[in-house]
């Protein structure tokens, strides 16, 4: 163990008599080694910047490309209105067979309409400072057909009937009212196109 204490300490000596100049000052250390180094990493992160440059600029195009499709899609007419429709027609029917009795079935479609007209009211001026006008109003024939496609008839059906008022299709659960779909005629207008639509939005829930 000594004599390997012993032998670096003679290495240390024979260092340090290399590095003394015929003067006896030390020599100043080779830095040419490290400014090679440095050039060479300068060099290689160049190499790196341009490689991803490419990478960068079509990633931005994507996701550009990305947003301008989500805002079309926001601004789409006719997803605006079926969203507010959907929302609009739940809220009005979710209460229905907790407040009238099949006897009082009515009572409860015009509940409904009274609940849904302050919702297209504000769909119908909702757009209109950019440019956008919704008109919409009730359609009673396809309330029908959609009566017709969706209630079973028949002795072995889960549920009584169905009917149809004003553009509201209802049916007798257990001697209560449900609100199951309302159809509407709906009419978008804006600068440079005008669309029509008949829509019959369910009552989910």
């Amino acid at each position: 163990m000594t004599g390997e204490t012993s032998s670096i300490g003679a290495q240390s000596n024979d260092s340090r008599s290399v590095g003394l100049r015929s003067g006896g000052d030390p020599s100043p250390p080779d830095r040419r080694p490290t400014r090679e180094r440095a050039q060479l990493v300068l060099a290689a992160a160049a190499l790196v910047a341009v490689a991803l440059a490419p990478v960068v600029v079509a990633y931005l195009q994507l996701g550009y490309h990305g947003d301008l499709t989500a805002s079309e899609e926001y601004e789409s007419p006719g997803e605006n209105a079926d969203r507010l429709l959907a929302r609009a027609v739940h809220d009005a029917g979710s209460d229905a067979p907790a407040d009238f009795a099949w006897d009082d079935r009515d009572a409860a479609v015009e509940s409904v309409r009274i609940a849904l007209e302050p919702r297209l009211d504000a769909l119908r001026s909702s757009r209109v400072e950019s440019g956008t006008v919704y008109r919409v109003g009730y359609n009673q024939s396809a309330a029908e057909a959609w009566r017709a496609a969706n209630c079973p008839g028949g002795p072995d059906r889960q549920f009584g009937d169905c009917k149809v008022r004003q553009g509201v299709v209802i049916q007798e659960r257990a001697g209560r009212t449900h609100v199951l779909a309302v159809a509407f005629d709906m009419r978008v207008i804006s600068e440079d196109a005008a669309m029509e639509r008949t829509v019959v939005v369910p009552s989910v829930g």
